[in-house]
């Protein structure tokens, strides 16, 4: 092996081992801090919905309504966005002219610029007010179905999961759409062309060989925009209210806090030790599942690739 060769070998290797090792130093020191903590809880920390941890002494606080909104908003904002998604990348690969194609793919990778506060401070100020006469019929009409049951911020529906699903939707859409179009693109021409010369039409190319090649990359982006909207901060502490007297109960019209915006609006506790580590631990558990969203993502990639 030649000496250049040696040494970006070397390189690249210890930039792998350094990104594991930090991710592990990173995941060891949630633990360590978050210990005391849960050593001090005085309820359930997986199943008490409650969180009080103003008293260092007496602290009660489980992530069960955290983990439920925080999955719900980043369900709701995945059924949107994964359609939409995957009609733009077929429409940027399959249907659109180059001229077209390329600066509109430049306008939805745009989209990934845009700060998170910018998108939060549109959703409930903006968006929030325009959506509020659907956000009410759906209210009113559907109110006997569970998932669209009044919330527990009635009668306000502006700041509630189902604004706040459509606003991440926006937000994830150009990570899934920008990965689905790499995928789509590398579609095999000569499949493409001998579905065209047995004389399928543009949808039946779509429906048997483009979507069958890259069902398994399209599956890794929404993974991946799953993760990006379970860790989502800023633009959900904006938007969502938190309830007074009511946990969360699986409606869309429902308020809350993800983990990530409980941890953001709440930093002026991180004062006590201990009550830092409250928030240090539902981090933990944020950590834990973004990573294991993340790794089934790769995971469906590379079997894909195998």
């Amino acid at each position: 092996m030649r000496a250049g060769d040696r040494i970006f070998q070397n390189l690249t290797t210890g930039a792998g081992i350094a990104i594991v090792a930090l991710i592990g130093l990173i995941g060891l020191f949630l633990v360590i801090q978050a210990i005391p903590a849960l050593q001090s809880d005085k309820v359930n920390f997986l199943f008490n919905h409650g969180w009080s941890t103003n008293d260092p002494d007496n602290m009660a606080f489980g992530i069960a309504d955290l983990a439920e909104v925080t999955v719900a908003t980043s369900v709701v904002a995945l059924i949107i966005a994964m359609p939409i998604s995957l009609g733009i990348a077929l429409f940027l690969t399959q249907y659109a002219p180059a001229k077209l194609a390329r600066p509109f793919a430049y306008i939805v990778d745009l989209l990934a610029a845009v700060p998170s506060i910018i998108f939060g401070l549109w959703g409930i100020l903006v968006f929030a007010p325009a959506i509020e006469p659907f956000s009410q019929w759906v209210n009113d009409t559907f109110s006997w179905f569970p998932l669209f049951a009044p919330g527990n911020v009635q009668p306000n529906v502006r700041g509630t999961i189902f604004t706040a699903g459509i606003v991440l939707a926006v937000m994830i859409l150009p990570i899934i759409t920008s990965l689905s179009r790499e995928v789509f693109e590398r579609t095999p021409t000569a499949h493409i062309e001998g579905a065209l010369a047995l004389g399928a039409t543009r949808w039946e190319v779509i429906r048997t060989t483009v979507l069958p090649f890259g069902k398994a990359g399209y599956v890794g982006a929404s993974m991946l925009g799953l993760g990006r909207a379970l860790g989502e901060t800023i633009a959900l502490a904006v938007i969502l209210l938190i309830p007074q007297g009511r946990n969360f109960d699986w409606s869309v019209f429902d308020g809350g806090a993800t983990f990530a915006s409980k941890i953001a609006a709440n930093y002026s506790e991180f004062n006590n030790p201990t009550s830092a580590g409250a928030y240090i631990a539902a981090g933990l558990v944020l950590f834990v599942l973004t990573f294991l969203v993340n790794f089934a993502a790769r995971a469906i990639i590379a079997k894909k690739g195998d």
